[in-house]
């Protein structure tokens, strides 16, 4: 089995590499002249909250108001 640690932390990298694609595609948006948000940038942020929550739940956190 693969390291905890290592994973929280290949995971917390993607999170971020997800944030960077979402800002991306909304610079580019503003750039095309749109004025509503993005598909592309709707699900990169969906994303990156998925990733941020494995990163909770390897981390030790809750996930949610369940407490799975």
């Amino acid at each position: 089995m693969a390291d905890v640690d290592d994973i929280r932390e290949r995971l917390a990298a993607i999170a971020e590499e997800l944030a960077d694609g979402a800002i991306e595609a909304l610079r580019e948006a503003v750039d095309r002249g749109e004025t509503a948000r993005p598909a592309l940038e709707r699900r990169l942020t969906r994303a990156r909250s998925a990733v941020e929550r494995a990163v909770g739940l390897l981390s030790g956190g809750e996930t949610g108001p369940e407490g799975d």
